[in-house]
């Protein structure tokens, strides 16, 4: 062989290595820090959280601060007038979870939104006085301060009470939304509020009234918020507004701990939230039926893998829809629904020839409704310890009922109940007898807070708002990394598309899908829905790399941001 011959093959070989290089595209990652981080909705309270972590607390003082920090700066769903779940797993491997959600008040009945023919009163359930729950997030926090915390409560509030003083600038998505609901804040209010205003991006928005709230639990204790001056304050308020809370609703508030759902899926362990949210039940269901499909193959996003995700979904929403309500008025047959000869069953009339009609998946009849507006937060400390909470006020900016001298929205969680067995609510979603109204019962939630682990060490933690979208987009994101080998950011970025059952379409990001691709779906008897689904979850993830340094996820479909050290 001659030298010319020869280099000219070296050359060609280069050349093609190069190409190849090039047409490789570069990772997309997240921050990655070595020692902690903090990814929240807003920076300022990713970086409160953070600031916890530095002065030598653990993730359960950040979940505090975290928590109470949204609620100052992001009051679309941050919050302390709604609730929420927490799952955690502690740096030596021990797991469980709290369950904060909030209760239907002592004179609630089945059929309080009910007109005199039976039919659902448009609103009732979702604008105002009538539609808050007891609210359960100042409960959670202290219940997991005393257990788990480190730092005293002062130096876990002292911070937040100066970003409520001090104000927070308003983003651009912000004053959006402010503007957006505006109209309602106004039907729902007798006063003007302070979110009346016209807010524009950049301007400073400060909170005394709510400082003054945090000042006084800061000193009384939890005592304040469920018994003391906040509690009358509070039970007076939405009493005067036509609501039927008491001082004796908050005062027999109790935050619960539970078991954490846990379920395997390849080589990964996964911890979930059980019931009353649905979430961990649904995405074990889902994992599980899809475990037997070779998805890595199929590919991202392609046919083959939107069909066997889609049908997945569509039998996991059927039996949320019938099965699942708050464990303490409801037996649930949790074993029997991720038992793997059931799940297995469920999928046996699937094919990729055809979609599955979901008027054929028993249980048919029932649909559920939730609304989009939380906010999630991952939290994994210097000493190894995660947690993953998921927090609401349900709709954005909850009843759209603020009490002015407290300063702080109230959720509207009520419509989380079915208000009509069979009758979807604000979400689209369908609930059963399990679901009914019943006095001091926690309303059924899709709330998925998440840690995943692997070869026993932890490797992801990640959760997100998006009602009923919550469980498939946790679901796609675990999906995405241990599937599709993405980073944390690529698997948050990446376009989620969704099926809860009823009604029986795929819903997808707008402008996110190949064209080719919808119609080969179509093609297959799918229908496909872009309009209602502009946002599909806002993820917010840390992945444990090899190096165990952390990668942050924070999506880009909100004001998401990692904060850590």
């Amino acid at each position: 062989m001659s030298k010319h011959f020869l280099y000219s093959i070296i050359l060609l070989c280069f050349f093609l290595s190069c190409k190849k290089t090039e047409q490789t595209p570069t990772p997309i990652k997240g921050l990655i820090t070595k020692n902690a981080m903090v990814v929240s909705a807003r920076a300022e309270a990713s970086e409160i959280g953070s600031d916890i972590l530095k002065k030598g607390g653990n993730a359960f003082d950040a979940m505090c601060a975290t928590q109470l920090a949204l609620a100052v700066t992001y009051p679309f769903a941050g919050n302390i007038g709604g609730g929420g779940f927490m799952v955690y797993r502690k740096a030596n491997g021990d797991i469980g979870s709290i369950d904060f959600r909030e209760k239907a008040p002592m004179a609630a009945t089945k059929d309080m939104y009910l007109d005199e023919n039976g039919d659902v009163i448009p609103g009732k359930s979702t604008l105002g006085a009538m539609a808050v729950g007891i609210p359960g997030t100042v409960a959670g926090l202290f219940e997991v301060h005393e257990k788990l915390g480190s730092l005293p409560l002062e130096d876990i509030l002292k911070p937040v009470i100066a970003l409520a003083y001090k104000g927070t600038k308003v983003t651009k998505k912000q004053a959006k939304t402010i503007k957006k609901y505006q109209p309602l804040f106004l039907k729902a209010n007798k006063d003007s509020i302070i979110f009346d205003k016209h807010w524009k991006e950049n301007d400073v928005i400060k909170q005394p009234a709510l400082a003054k709230t945090f000042e006084r639990i800061l000193k009384h204790g939890k005592d304040e918020f469920y018994k003391g001056e906040t509690a009358k304050i509070l039970a007076k308020f939405i009493q005067d507004n036509g609501g039927i809370i008491t001082e004796e609703d908050l005062a027999k508030y109790e935050a619960k701990w539970r078991d954490p759902i846990t379920f395997s899926y390849d080589d990964l362990e996964i911890i979930s939230m059980g019931p009353p949210a649905s979430g961990g039940i649904c995405l074990a269901q889902i994992l599980k039926m899809l475990e037997p499909f070779h998805l890595d193959e199929y590919g991202h996003n392609s046919l083959k893998t939107i069909q066997a995700i889609t049908e997945a979904e569509r039998r996991a929403y059927a039996d949320r829809s019938f099965y699942l309500g708050d464990p303490d008025f409801v037996n649930i047959p949790i074993k029997t629904l991720i038992q793997e000869n059931y799940l297995s069953g469920r999928m046996s009339d699937f094919s990729f020839e055809k979609a599955t009609l979901s008027s054929a998946v028993s249980h048919g009849n029932i649909q559920i409704i939730e609304s989009d507006e939380t906010t999630h937060f991952s939290i994994v400390d210097q000493f190894g310890n995660a947690i993953a909470v998921t927090t609401t006020l349900n709709g954005a900016y909850g009843s759209k009922l603020y009490c002015s001298e407290l300063g702080f929205f109230l959720n509207n969680e009520m419509d989380d109940f079915s208000s009509k067995p069979g009758e979807p609510n604000m979400f689209g979603l369908i609930g059963a007898e399990a679901n009914k109204i019943e006095p001091e019962k926690r309303m059924l939630s899709s709330m998925t807070p998440t840690i995943v682990e692997k070869n026993e060490k932890l490797y992801m933690t990640l959760g997100t708002p998006g009602g009923a979208t919550i469980i498939t987009s946790v679901l796609q994101t675990i999906l995405n990394v241990h599937e599709f080998k993405m980073t944390m950011q690529e698997a948050v970025n990446a376009p989620r598309f969704h099926h809860q059952w009823l009604p029986d379409e795929i819903r997808m990001e707008p402008n996110s899908f190949d064209r080719k691709l919808i119609k080969q779906l179509e093609a297959l008897g799918y229908s496909i829905n872009q309009k209602d689904a502009p946002v599909i979850g806002k993820v917010d993830g840390i992945l444990v790399l090899d190096d165990n340094s952390y990668e942050g996820g924070a999506d880009y479909r909100g004001d998401d941001t990692a904060v850590g050290f």
